[in-house]
């Protein structure tokens, strides 16, 4: 059976299971894949967009569209967190919170996981969508120059429509959302029901300032950053003088990459695509793991 029958699967060698973490004041869910027959290589922390879940990066309708198998069989885990306001935390949080309050909880987090689980060499970010806010915000903050690096899809400077803000209930929104349903597999829609959430209402205010706030945030990531924009992104601008802007701002990061999938819309991981982009992400994260071996290796000599 091929990938394009449209098929549902069953994930082979699958190694992800749930998941509670402390992030200060709150206990965040989640999903964990680890490799069972090595330590892992580094760990890619996963955050969900607005009104999705950590499930996002797990999707059940093909076994190719989990980024937390597909990442474990290559050597890494992969912790997929359930933002504050989402899953275990949504009672003790019930209006979400701030970007800088989630970039604290997710560096806290990642400090408790240190505590308990072989990290290999560090910690990268990937974030989507509004977790891909979430992901810059946390590589801004002091703690972030430790990282990896940072994948982003899904999450730009400028938006394509007035605020960026997202409603299901209307049609037009769902179908921003989306894209062409022909990117997904059949299954994603009748499975998507562990994959949705409310949005909070915090969230949802958060993101008119976004536009406003991403020149700070961007000029204060201190590790190298990729952006991936969908062929069919309709939320976020991306034409050529918007990349261009985009990458200019990123005055302090060694190096900023800005790359399009094709076939895919806005839910890029849940997509016939996702294996696809998410190989790319985690072959930038192999280049951000030889470039941090190299500046170990220079301190070492120094």
């Amino acid at each position: 059976m091929t990938a394009t029958s449209g098929e549902p699967r069953p994930a082979v060698g699958a190694r992800v299971r749930r998941i509670r973490v402390s992030a200060g004041d709150l206990a965040l869910s989640g999903l964990l894949g680890e490799p069972l027959d090595a330590p892992p290589r580094a760990v890619v922390v996963a955050l969900h967009g607005a009104g999705m879940s950590a499930e996002y990066f797990h999707g059940r309708a093909h076994q190719d569209v989990s980024l937390a198998t597909l990442g474990t069989l290559l050597g890494f885990s992969v912790l997929a967190l359930d933002r504050p306001g989402y899953g275990a935390s949504a009672a003790d949080a019930p209006h979400g919170r701030t970007l800088d309050e989630q970039a604290a909880a997710v560096h806290a987090a990642m400090a408790w996981f240190a505590d308990r689980h072989a990290v290999g060499a560090g910690f990268f970010l990937l974030g989507h969508s509004y977790g891909g806010k979430v992901a810059l915000t946390a590589a801004a903050q002091p703690a972030g120059e430790d990282l990896l690096g940072v994948d982003v899809s899904g999450c730009g400077q400028e938006y394509a429509v007035p605020d960026g803000l997202l409603d299901d209930r209307r049609s037009e929104d769902w179908t921003k959302n989306w894209g062409a349903l022909r990117c997904y597999p059949p299954s994603t829609f009748t499975l998507s029901k562990s994959v949705v959430s409310p949005v909070p209402k915090q969230e949802r205010a958060e993101a008119r300032r976004w536009p406003g706030r991403f020149a700070q945030v961007a000029a204060a990531v201190r590790t190298p950053v990729r952006f991936t924009f969908a062929e069919h992104e309709s939320w976020w601008r991306h034409d050529e003088t918007a990349v261009g802007d985009l990458r200019a701002r990123f005055t302090s990061s060694p190096r900023v990459l800005v790359e399009r999938q094709p076939d895919s819309g806005h839910n890029i991981s849940l997509g016939w695509s996702a294996r696809s982009y998410h190989l790319k992400a985690l072959g930038f994260l192999e280049e951000c793991l030889a470039s941090d071996a190299r500046r170990r290796e220079r301190a070492l000599h120094h």
